[in-house]
């Protein structure tokens, strides 16, 4: 191949019209089949124009239910009244997928609302209370209110506990010249059992709940997206219906319907076609169904492997929502069947966290009053994969493992 690679990509007409438009990041002037919800926030949020407080809430929901959006629809909208009526109004956006230390979410905020002229805080090096100070200073500062948006939420509470929320939701106590709310957006329905009683109390949040789309509203999301993404006349008949019910096959995602047609058109682009069939949007959900888990099964170290396959036969045991107790009992009788010695009980904890990490279980840790905090487990690999035969074939050592008899109990 001579020249540059990307010379004869430059001349072609795109079949789009603003790419843009179609990824999840792109906030629309409309957002079908969502009033209901931005009226509930709106009326929460418009006591910031006021310049009272706003009550804290949770956002739940299926991924891809329109939650973020939302929420970065209606602050938008928030922040431009505001500039209107000279009313002071900050919205601050986290992902906690991304920022998921106490520290970092912290430092995130305060730099946001930082003076120009002011030295940053740092990545890391400070105490949390310094942190914390700052962040504080930095609101008076500003004046006004402030709407704090931790997306993702249930993953850094998760990861590092609850600890970051507790002087977030008590800033109203200490700010002279401002006033904050906090507002969660999370999957999980049950995000509250993770918490503790201070923090649920301290939070006193409303909790708004988004239905997963139907393939019909979804295919008047798409319709709408497409109108300012895609050039007239490129996409064929039954492409946005089909983008639309693959998508809401998957729990309703939107999210999912966007990827499919933007991708479609990709390869429909590709190909040299001037437009877009049914064809491509197969060629879209193949790419998007990839199997990406069986590499990192095949790849696990071998103790991982034992930990995985502890739990998984715990389930196929009828046992459900294992302990880490439970998990590390039936992980030294595997080893003892491949073996091989066992780790301690306290390298399962790091096992079992970088299983989570990578999605292969759910690693819930829930309250047991004064009797601590315990994980929950469970497998996360989907029905389609086989995690016992990937495991097999990658590793020998498991097929002995794997053929072994157990004596394992349900629990009563």
């Amino acid at each position: 191949m001579s020249g540059n690679i990307f010379e004869h990509m430059l001349g072609n007409d795109s079949l789009f019209k603003n790419r843009e438009v179609l990824h999840h990041g792109f906030t629309p002037k409309k957002l079908p089949h969502r009033e209901r919800e931005i009226i509930s926030l709106a009326n929460n949020l418009v006591e910031a124009l006021n310049g009272h407080i706003p009550s804290n809430m949770l956002l739940y929901g299926q991924p891809g239910a329109g939650k973020t959006a939302v929420t970065r629809f209606v602050c938008q909208q928030l922040l431009r009244r505001g500039a209107e009526l000279g009313v002071k109004v900050n919205a601050i956006e986290v992902n906690c997928c991304v920022v998921d230390t106490k520290y970092r979410v912290l430092a995130n905020i305060g730099n946001e609302l930082a003076p120009r002229n002011q030295t940053p805080i740092p990545f890391t090096g400070w105490p949390s209370d310094k942190v914390l100070e700052r962040l504080r200073e930095n609101m008076d500062k500003q004046g006004g209110v402030h709407v704090i948006v931790l997306d993702e939420i249930d993953h850094l509470v998760r990861k590092n506990g609850d600890g970051v929320l507790y002087p977030l939701t008590s800033l109203n106590y200490e700010l002279r010249n401002s006033r904050c709310c906090v507002i969660g957006i999370t999957n999980d329905l049950k995000f509250t059992d993770l918490l503790d009683a201070r923090v649920t109390s301290r939070l006193g949040s409303e909790d708004l709940v988004f239905k997963p789309y139907v393939a019909a509203q979804i295919e008047d999301i798409l319709s709408e997206r497409a109108i300012a993404g895609v050039r007239e006349g490129v996409l064929g008949e039954g492409v946005i219906k089909l983008c639309a019910a693959l998508a809401a096959q998957e729990h309703g995602d939107a999210r999912r319907a966007l990827d499919l047609l933007r991708i479609a058109v990709q390869k429909a682009e590709q190909n040299g076609a001037q437009k877009t069939d049914v064809s491509h949007v197969r060629l879209a959900q193949n790419q998007l169904e990839f199997d990406q888990i069986t590499p990192v099964i095949e790849a696990l170290p071998i103790h991982q492997k034992f930990v995985l396959y502890a739990i998984l036969l715990n389930e196929m045991n009828g046992l459900k929502n294992v302990s880490a107790g439970e998990a590390y009992a039936v992980y030294q009788m595997v080893c003892e069947k491949a073996k091989i010695n066992s780790l301690v009980s306290r390298s399962i904890t790091s096992v079992i966290k970088n299983l989570d990490s990578l999605g292969l279980i759910s690693a819930r840790t829930i309250s047991l009053g004064r009797y601590g905090r315990s994980n929950r487990i469970n497998s996360c690999v989907p029905e389609t994969v086989d995690p016992i035969a990937i495991m097999e074939k990658a590793d020998p050592m498991m097929v002995d493992v794997v053929n072994a008899s157990y004596r394992l109990q349900d629990r009563l």
